[in-house]
């Protein structure tokens, strides 16, 4: 059995998942400053997060992180 996602994605959001057994979390923010600052505190308390980036509606744009937050 397959599982779906049980929500559509909005335009213009910054997304992210958090990598958990037995199912990955995805969260969004409406801003890059607060997605990125979620996504560095997920990472110093030592989770595995997957950066996904900003929704244009077909597909995901902006899904590099800046350099300073790779070193984190």
């Amino acid at each position: 059995m397959s599982s779906r996602k049980g929500f559509t994605m909005g335009e213009g959001k910054y997304y992210l998942t958090i990598k958990s057994t037995p199912n990955n979390i995805t969260l969004f923010r409406k801003s890059k400053k607060s997605a990125i600052d979620t996504f560095t505190k997920y990472k110093e308390l030592g989770k595995e997060v997957e950066w996904l980036g900003k929704w244009d509606g077909k597909k995901f744009t902006e899904d590099s992180l800046p350099s300073s937050v790779k070193s984190v």
